[in-house]
């Protein structure tokens, strides 16, 4: 999955950029954090990991 996919996605589910670390981006809700790789592929396996756990932990509004 293209990373651009993936930050819209996470966008959708009201996650937004933390920050920038060395290696990868930091997405948040509010109260859980994920790291993003800095790729412009990221593995389908770790993008539905990923994916997963923002459904269901949504931002808020």
């Amino acid at each position: 999955m293209k990373k651009k996919q993936l930050e819209k996605m996470l966008k959708k589910y009201n996650w937004e950029l933390a920050r920038h670390g060395s290696n990868h981006d930091i997405w948040s809700n509010g109260e859980i954090c994920e790291p993003v790789p800095r790729h412009r592929e990221i593995n389908e396996l770790l993008a539905k990991k990923i994916l997963n756990k923002a459904k269901k932990n949504r931002g808020k509004q």
